[in-house]
């Protein structure tokens, strides 16, 4: 068998990976994670959430699952809308590899797509791994949902207008959401946009070699984030779909998905498998794979032409969506 090569680079991306401080070292280690952790909550704080004005932001927290600690939602709604009738609500979840970020992580990108739609944004924080491994974080997420579908007029929103978005962990975290939503029986989400989700605690899919060693989320990244998430449950043969969607063995009956991923990162194989088993189990899937795109590309470069074409493409499909 020939090696394994990794898909090139756009040569956008190219440039701006080159800009990284090593970009021949993109693996992440637990001893990192404290400092890691306080500089990206320095970040956050520093970012205008109204964007302008546009937005009335409140911090709120809400009840946890059973005999667990509140759940922080940020809620940002429109501060200018001429229309009294509720608003469909983007439900974020964020990225960070189970590990790192708040409510405030990747949410301009909801924001906005929340002032082009006129939408309410809803971002949920929760415990993060490994001091608070799974089912923590799916159990905050859900939880936040609950609240948010519950009191959903009272935020300016439309409780039958929910759809669940997430990058990376918070894609992953966003379908096994709807999974945990469709078995519960709890509120049905409208629709679920999963950019380069996390899905497949197995990290054993071609991409995922192809790209060890490369980009800026690789294969031994991979397994750090998910070894803190389930522990030495890890790839092993009980590990439930809650956990990692693409263990799900019925993907029938999940509101309809949006995917996209690079062509050159680790999650672009488990990614594919996940739209086509939604497929082939009669559900609905639009997917996208950029090509010579690396994991979280588009926040690396955003101005690069396959960035702007991967933001076009989630704004098109939620405007669709929401139109039905």
């Amino acid at each position: 068998m020939p090696p394994l090569v990794p898909p090139p680079f756009d040569r956008e991306l190219s440039a701006a990976l080159e800009l990284l401080r090593d970009p021949s070292a993109p693996g992440f280690a637990l001893d990192e994670l404290e400092s890691v952790r306080a500089t990206s909550s320095e970040l956050l704080g520093l970012l205008d959430l109204t964007l302008d004005g546009a937005f009335e932001v409140e911090d709120r927290k809400v009840p946890g699952p059973e005999d667990a600690p509140d759940v922080s939602l940020l809620i940002c709604r429109p501060a200018h809308t001429e229309s009294t009738a509720p608003l469909p609500v983007l439900y974020h979840v964020h990225g960070g590899g189970m590990m790192i970020g708040t409510d405030r992580a990747g949410v301009d990108q909801p924001l906005a797509w929340a002032r082009e739609l006129g939408a309410v944004v809803v971002s949920v924080e929760y415990r993060l791994a490994p001091e608070h491994p799974y089912p923590a974080p799916l159990e905050d997420v859900y939880a936040g949902l609950l609240w948010t579908a519950g009191h959903a007029r009272e935020i300016g929103g439309d409780p039958d207008r929910i759809v669940a978005v997430g990058a990376s962990a918070g894609g992953g975290l966003a379908a096994a959401l709807a999974l945990l939503g469709r078995d519960r029986q709890g509120p049905r989400l409208l629709g679920q946009l999963l950019m380069a989700p996390m899905l497949d605690d197995r990290n054993d899919t071609v991409s995922s070699h192809q790209m060890a060693g490369a980009g800026v989320w690789d294969r031994a990244a991979n397994e750090t984030a998910w070894t803190a998430l389930l522990g030495d449950r890890r790839a092993g043969s009980d590990v439930p779909p809650y956990a990692a969607p693409a263990r799900a063995g019925d993907l029938s009956g999940l509101p309809p998905a949006y995917l996209d991923a690079g062509s050159a990162e680790t999650f672009r194989d488990e990614v594919v498998a996940y739209a086509s088993r939604i497929w082939r189990c009669g559900g609905e899937a639009e997917l996208h794979i950029w090509p010579g795109g690396c994991h979280g590309f588009d926040v690396l470069a955003p101005e690069a032409a396959l960035s702007r074409a991967a933001r076009a493409a989630r704004l098109a499909w939620l405007r669709r969506l929401l139109r039905t």
